[in-house]
């Protein structure tokens, strides 16, 4: 069926046509018109992509333009989810509506909990859309116009609530867990700085003992003392053996250096000397029985035992000083003994007490770090601000969103011309009609003998082969 033909078919059955095409734009009025109206509201959230931390204190606020759509992605996930829904429902306090409750009954047998199923019911209607800017869109459809705008708002509302509750709940259990840390951590403080003072009350020690460097002190003096002692000692132990020598060699005490160096004996010597010779020239003049001979003999006598007696004493001073030196130096060396064991002594009570004081230092470092996460813990639980703010609030719709009155026509004009024209072929294919005389000519193979022209009033003229013009015969 060529173009021409379906126009002629089509021209031919134009009432059935007609008739299905009103037939289907009248089905729809009807249709849309008995539909129930269904209205939908739309709130606007701004959602700002951010992500906060703590350094040092100081919060730090991070943003993450790359993964901004996951993150409104989750944004999107939270309003959707039961918990949201849930508080929707107690926020409107649906569950106590009459009607609802019927309904619930009617439809579970009173099965389940009626806000799970009343959360279930307002998910399958509710429609969240992203963009490529942090603004989500909440669409909620429902028969009444109030009620959409208002369920849509209640979205919002809960789920900024959820917002905050998410992010303040681990904060409060993480308070709940810190304060238990620092009563944790203040018991094993004070615990620490109990051990360091009694053990500073029990070694006598205070907060700024510097017994440690007196006792240094002193041992390093008795060090320098003792060093001198065995010098002291080393030299008259020489001067020691050196008149043992001489004594023991049958020599006179006079060859002893300390005897040769001792002015008084040297005097004593000298004036022996003298007395000597004055005794030679006595006994050359007058003999040895003169009175002054004799008593000259006396005192020389005298000098000789006086100058025997102090070299007996610079040589006993001699043994008694060797051994003052060895008794001063044995007396140092425990001296020194005793001042390095106290310095040991010291040192090791000063290392426990540096242990005592390191304990006590982590520990209040560990409690002032727990005290500070603890109170910035706290300030963030008592958080009153989200992220997310509503942009544009839903409102009551004035038009119903569904049925589109006017689409749903024009579809059923579109649908009905389709129909009629499928009807109108479909009729033509079973009941085939003579429409042109291509039909007779090409389909039949008829013979043709004249063709009549399209019927026309009278008054109209008729051009003839000689050009001249009659009027055509009113048909009867």
């Amino acid at each position: 069926m060529d173009l021409k033909l379906f126009l002629l078919t089509l021209r031919a059955r134009f009432g059935v046509f007609f008739v299905v095409l009103c037939a289907s734009v009248l089905t729809a009025a009807v249709v849309s018109l008995l539909l129930p109206k269904t209205y939908k509201s739309t709130v606007s959230l701004l959602v700002d992509a951010k992500d906060e931390q703590t350094l040092s204190g100081v919060p730090q606020v991070l943003y993450y333009p790359q993964e901004k759509p996951s993150y409104l992605q989750t944004q999107s996930d939270i309003i959707t989810s039961e918990k949201v829904a849930r508080k929707v429902v107690k926020d409107l306090k649906l569950a106590a509506d009459p009607e609802l409750r019927e309904a619930f009954v009617k439809q579970t047998g009173g099965k389940g909990r009626i806000e799970d199923w009343l959360a279930a019911g307002l998910l399958e209607t509710l429609k969240v859309d992203t963009t490529q800017s942090s603004v989500i869109n909440v669409t909620f459809s429902a028969s009444d116009s109030a009620l959409a705008a208002q369920v849509a708002n209640a979205f919002a509302k809960a789920y900024v609530d959820t917002t905050l509750e998410l992010r303040v709940e681990p904060s409060r259990q993480a308070t709940a867990w810190l304060d238990e840390q620092v009563v944790s951590l203040r018991a094993k403080l004070e615990e620490a700085q109990s051990k360091l003072i009694n053990y500073q009350k029990e070694n006598g020690i205070v907060a700024t003992d510097e017994r440690l460097d007196v006792e240094n002190t002193r041992l390093g003096e008795l060090s320098v003392q003792v060093a001198k002692a065995q010098e002291q000692t080393l030299d008259w132990k020489t001067r020691e053996q050196q008149a043992r020598t001489f004594l023991d060699g049958g020599a006179s005490p006079e060859r002893v250096p300390e005897v040769l160096s001792n002015p008084f004996i040297q005097s004593l010597k000298t004036e022996l000397m003298r007395g000597e010779a004055k005794l030679q020239d006595l006994a050359t003049q007058y003999g040895a029985s003169y009175p002054l001979y004799q008593r000259q003999l006396s005192e020389n006598r005298s000098l000789r035992e006086r100058l025997d007696t102090e070299m007996g004493k610079v040589v006993a001073g001699i043994e008694n000083s060797a051994r003052q030196s060895r008794q001063r130096e044995a007396e140092l060396r425990a001296a020194m003994a005793t001042q390095r064991a106290r310095v040991l002594e010291s040192r090791q009570d000063r290392s426990q007490l540096a242990i005592l004081t390191r304990n006590v230092e982590s520990a209040q470092k560990t409690y002032e770090m727990a005290v500070q996460r603890a109170n910035a813990s706290s300030v963030e639980s008592r958080a009153r601000q989200t992220s997310v703010a509503v942009l544009n609030p839903a409102v009551e719709p004035r038009k119903p969103f569904r049925p589109r009155i006017t689409l749903n026509i024009a579809l059923a004009a579109v649908v009905g011309t389709m129909l009629g024209i499928g009807i109108v072929i479909l009729m033509e294919m079973r009941d085939r009609r003579v429409r042109s005389r291509n039909d007779l000519i090409v389909e039949q193979d008829v013979p043709l003998l004249a063709v009549l022209n399209s019927w026309e009033p009278a008054g109209h003229r008729l051009i003839g082969w000689s050009g001249g013009m009659r009027t055509l015969p009113k048909p009867n």
